[in-house]
């Protein structure tokens, strides 16, 4: 088994349902979703053009969610590197433990919604990406065991 690349962080379209007055989107743990929720937490009132994140998990699923505006994910998994952009709130992306992200270059008013697999724990965040490398590395090396 290999390690994970930025091309098994998914875009997952969660469907919608069209009522006359407007949209609903639903996300329900056990279901076709990629993980169990157990945090929500949303990012907003970043100033236009500004960046977030710049991180990794050691075991935390995230998805996220523009659910309102725009924004891109930037995701590097130690080799490879991939832009998502995000901007309509049926869209989400999936991105799984070991790979770096970073929410880039968000619109005025932009609302990134976040679900995660994992309650906060800081210790399941890499926060300096020469550390990153290092953890990317050693999970290739333990992998090929």
């Amino acid at each position: 088994m290999g390690k994970i690349s930025v091309f098994d962080c998914s875009v997952i379209d969660l469907g919608k349902i069209n009522f006359e007055e407007g949209n609903l989107t639903v996300v329900e743990n056990n279901s076709n979703f990629p993980f169990n929720v157990k945090r929500v937490f949303y990012l907003y009132d970043i100033a236009g053009g500004e960046s977030r994140g710049a991180h990794a998990h050691k075991d935390c699923h995230q998805f996220l969610i523009a659910a309102s505006g725009s924004f891109e994910v930037s995701l590097d998994d130690g080799k490879y590197k991939r832009q998502v952009f995000l901007n309509r709130p049926n869209i989400g992306l999936h991105i799984s433990p070991g790979i770096w992200a970073s929410e880039v270059n968000f619109s005025s008013g932009a609302i990134c919604l976040v679900l995660a697999s994992h309650n906060y724990n800081e210790s399941d965040y890499i926060r300096d990406y020469s550390d990153f490398l290092e953890f990317v590395d050693s999970e290739t090396v333990s992998k090929k065991r």
